[in-house]
């Protein structure tokens, strides 16, 4: 398409364009050493590092193609520059860096698209943008970036100075371990109240005891309990109320990358960052859907003509059928999925045009896809419709209900076949029935009563998925009302593309685990929330930040007034460390010591196993200590942990199977004929998904035909 078809060394060429990339960033803030050799060595006396003008740095590892673009930039007969970097803030920055350190001087043009299918790549060609409407997009992100650095790094070695423990602290980070620390909390202060409901059956259906008073099914009192038992056995129910109401629930709106990576986790177990990774491979490789790192589930309406051409690219396999009924019954979207007004950077995420072979794709993007697919279908099928039936009845002077449905219209709830996970029930919610026809004033005798016990349970801890919800919506954690609405204007904690990376730092610095799905913090998390400055474990500070950035980017807001804010408020975060009385204790403290520094190591938990890591920041040290393997227990089939060194390496499963490697070869080799074949191959797509992504533009273009 662009002719570039001549191979260089990091880059392609053609008569027309030349097309290189950056692999991921190649040009950095400097690290502090870079201004002062002081800095090398971590003394509070040194801090704050507020350097005059912030310099920038090639990345070490990348350094080599930025050689390349730079000789490119370079090139006399080079007249004319193209960003074509992600369509975003952060996008804006990798590319403005690099143009900035190589010294490019000449005209620059700015592509902007969705999606990378050919027909978005020519559109966005054909319709270049002038470099300078993105200036003030690449300023925000410039301060956003810069402001990190002067909070983040001084905090970090305010609090590792203090307290001689690997501890750090960011405006992002530290709010989001406050949800889970302050989650478990509730958690350990929770007391359990024991409650009783009272259920009184009937021919053919069942009614629940109600309060008068508060509507609660809940009995807190045995006593009261019985005797609303002893009371109704053997009575005859009376019917003083039947209700019948026709409702309509509408589907689910489109994905954001957020509300997708909760729906992988919830359902498939997937952490945010690995769906991040598999999206990244729909988007660039596989050109099967659009721009994944948005914020918006709405679409514009310039691609309401394009809606058609997308469901027929994708009415293959399971989804034939379903399209084909939406398209029989056209296309209607309501402003409820199509609003211009509720999309900045980028349209929700959706199929594009590319035809679909889902042979093709490995499990666990057919997963992905699957879900991106049904939604998209669901958006664009009608209400799932019902009618409702609430009667109330009498028994002895007491009250009691129960509800029934009746489907009218499947809807869009059609699209997933029965799967329940749309029909969220809580522990008081009572579960619909079907019930036979009933009439107000009509009596029944009650067949029996049935008392049941139960305890109330404190509010649950975090799953990525829930702990991504609370990121998005942190709301409630702001006091000043301007701040909490300006709050929810933006994109919360993080952004769609940074909040997987946010989750993943706490995990790998040791401040959470995760047990099962649930994230559990750590005594190190828990402390650090006690050493941090207050102001830096709620949102407000991100509120704050967001609320300016905006403005910055529209050029309502001049970059160095906000800059010069962060700086002196820099220098207060590390005052107030200093000041601080507070002490840290290493509570996972081993016998063992390190053998490079000779300081007691301490036992960690981390993403692949259990491992002893040394307390000193500088000296870095570990061993791993257990690994998670892929071998399943015999007995409860769950994955092993493999302990020890050598000949002496053992197997051992939570359930309390435990086998040495000996045996365990032993038994492999004697049932060798018989391997899960099914297993193998889902264990090697897994360490392909897992396996780091190129998001080069390289990629999307290298495979683009003539």
């Amino acid at each position: 398409m662009l002719n570039c078809n001549q191979k260089g060394n990091g880059y392609l060429g053609g008569s027309k364009y030349i097309v290189s990339w950056a692999l991921g960033h190649l040009v950095t803030l400097a690290d502090p050493e870079k201004y002062d050799n002081k800095y090398k060595s971590w003394r509070m006396e040194d801090l704050p590092m507020i350097p005059e003008k912030m310099e920038l740095e090639v990345i070490k590892e990348t350094s080599k193609q930025f050689s390349v673009v730079k000789n490119l930039m370079r090139m006399p007969e080079i007249t004319e520059l193209i960003i074509a970097t992600d369509a975003g803030r952060e996008g804006e920055l990798v590319a403005r860096w690099i143009i900035q350190k190589a010294g490019w001087r000449k005209p620059i043009k700015r592509l902007w698209i969705s999606s990378q299918t050919d027909r978005a790549i020519k559109e966005g060609f054909n319709s270049l943008k002038p470099g300078k409407d993105y200036e003030n997009l690449f300023a925000s992100a410039e301060c956003r970036a810069e402001a990190d650095w002067l909070v983040g790094l001084n905090v970090t070695r305010a609090l590792t100075c203090k307290f001689n423990a690997q501890l750090s602290a960011g405006r992002v980070q530290t709010p989001t371990l406050a949800l889970v620390v302050d989650r478990e909390q509730e958690i350990r202060n929770f007391i359990p109240q024991d409650y009783w409901t009272v259920n009184a059956n009937a021919q053919g259906f069942s009614l629940r005891w109600q309060d008068k008073q508060s509507g609660q099914n809940r009995i807190f009192n045995k006593n009261k309990a019985e005797e609303i038992e002893a009371k109704i056995n053997g009575q005859t129910a009376e019917i003083i109320e039947v209700k019948k109401e026709t409702k309509k629930e509408l589907s689910p709106l489109a994905y954001d990358l957020t509300e997708l990576q909760r729906d992988a986790n919830r359902r498939y177990g997937y952490s945010a960052k690995n769906t991040s990774s598999i999206m990244q491979q729909l988007y660039e490789t596989h050109k099967l859907v659009t721009y994944p790192r948005t914020d918006s589930r709405h679409i514009t309406e310039d691609i309401v003509p394009t809606l058609p051409e997308r469901l027929k690219s994708i009415a293959v396999g399971p989804y034939a059928q379903l399209v084909k009924n939406i398209l029989i019954n056209k296309i209607k979207p309501t402003r409820r999925f199509v609003d211009n007004s509720k999309v900045s950077d980028h349209h929700a995420i959706i199929p594009t045009e590319q035809f679909v072979q889902l042979s093709k794709l490995t499990r666990e993007e057919n997963n992905i896809y699957d879900l991106i697919v049904k939604r998209f279908l669901a958006v664009l099928s009608p209400p799932f419709e019902y009618e409702q039936t609430s009667v109330k009845a009498v028994i002895k002077g007491e009250n009691f209900t129960v509800q029934g449905k009746v489907v009218k219209q499947k809807g869009w709830k059609n699209i997933y076949q029965g799967n329940d996970d749309w029909d969220d029930e809580s522990e008081d919610k009572e579960r619909e029935q079907t019930l036979p026809a009933i009439r107000q004033g009509e009596r029944f005798p009650i067949q029996s009563v049935t008392s049941k016990p139960g305890k109330t349970k404190p509010p649950a801890r975090y799953t990525e998925a829930t702990l991504l919800s609370a990121m998005e919506h942190p709301g409630k954690m702001i006091d000043d009302r301007d701040l909490r609405e300006a709050m929810q204007k933006t994109s919360g904690l993080g952004t769609p593309a940074t909040r997987a990376e946010i989750i993943e730092k706490l995990l790998s610095s040791f401040y959470m685990e995760r047990n099962g799905k649930e994230l559990v913090p750590t005594s190190k998390g828990i402390q650090l929330m006690e050493l941090v400055p207050p102001e830096l474990r709620s949102p407000e500070l991100t509120a704050k930040w967001e609320q300016q950035l905006t403005e910055i980017s529209k050029g309502r807001v001049n970059r160095n007034q906000f800059i010069s804010k962060i700086r002196e408020y820099s220098a207060q975060l590390v005052r107030t460390v200093k000041g601080s009385s507070q002490t840290y204790r290493h509570d996972n403290i081993t016998r063992n010591k390190c053998p490079e520094c000779g300081k007691y190591l301490l036992q960690v938990k981390g993403k692949k196993g259990e491992m002893q890591v040394c307390q000193d920041r500088e000296c870095g040290y570990r061993k791993g200590v257990s690994l998670i393997s892929n071998a399943r227990c015999p007995q409860c089939h769950k994955k092993m942990e493999m302990r020890g060194d050598g000949d002496n390496k053992i197997f051992t499963c939570a359930c309390g199977f435990r086998e040495k490697l000996s045996a365990f070869q032993k038994r492999k080799d004697e049932t060798k004929g018989s391997i899960n074949k099914k297993e193998a191959s889902r264990y090697i797509q897994q360490q392909k998904t897992e396996a780091p992504i190129n998001t080069a533009l390289a990629d999307a273009l290298a495979k683009l035909k003539k």
